[in-house]
This record gives C-alpha cells, sequence and structure tokens, in this order.
C-alpha cells in the first residue's frame, strides 16, 4: 500500500510566489491540488478540495489571511496551516488563529518549512483527513 503525498492548497497573491512554493512542495513529494490568489478563492477552494495542508499569505488584497486561518482551522482543526508573509512581524499571530506556524517569505525554500509540511501531514495522509 503506498502513500498518498501531502496535499496542499496555496493561498497568495503573487502568481510568481505561488509558482516557486509550489515547484518547490512539487519537487519534495507534496501535490498541490490547488491555488488561489485572495481571501476568499482561497475559502472556497478550500471547501471544494482535499487538502492536508495550507501555505496561507497573511497579506492578500480581499481579506486578512489571519481571519481565513481562523475560517479554515475553525471548519477542520486538524488542518495544517503554515502563514507567511514578506514582513516577520506577521508571525506573532501564527497560534492565535491555528496556524502550526509562520514563516518569512525570504526563508521559505529552507529545509525546515518542507520538514514541518511533512511530520504534520503524515499523520493526517495516513489517517485519511479531507479538507
Amino acid at each position: 500500500m503506498s502513500v498518498q503525498a501531502p496535499r496542499v492548497l496555496i493561498v497568495d497573491d503573487h502568481a510568481p510566489f505561488r509558482a516557486l512554493v509550489h515547484e518547490l512542495l512539487e519537487r519534495r513529494g507534496f501535490h498541490v491540488v490547488a491555488e488561489a490568489d485572495g481571501a476568499k478563492a482561497g475559502i472556497e477552494a478550500a471547501g471544494t478540495v482535499v487538502h492536508d495542508a495550507v501555505v496561507l499569505d497573511v497579506d492578500l488584497p480581499d481579506g486578512n489571511g489571519i481571519e481565513v486561518c481562523r475560517t479554515l482551522t475553525e471548519a477542520n482543526p486538524a488542518l495544517i496551516v503554515l502563514l507567511v508573509s514578506a514582513d516577520p512581524e506577521h508571525g506573532r499571530w501564527a497560534s492565535d488563529c491555528g496556524a502550526v506556524t509562520f514563516v518569512p517569505k525570504a526563508e521559505l525554500v529552507g529545509a525546515d518549512l518542507v520538514g514541518l509540511l511533512r511530520s504534520g501531514t503524515d499523520e493526517h495522509v495516513t489517517g485519511g483527513a479531507t479538507g
């Protein structure tokens, strides 16, 4: 029996950044199931695709990623949400909204993000979580 690749939703308003994260995750064995460019689109995508984790920008053009995180984790407390932002100060809100951690965008390509997603989603994937 093979283990399914962790499924990730990416929510960020900058297409080049989404493409970078998409490539980074796919190269490391994740399956990006959807991308969204704003708060509303992110919440809609989360309601329509099966996912184990979300890489979520704090600064979105039509809403606040902190509120999106609260909405998503209230609906699915087992969801792994990684908040990202160009502003490192936004990290102070990560635990208050249900995110497992915050990663400054400048550090996103580091192994720590991938390791956290991998360890955080392994139990959810093998447990059959849906998003």
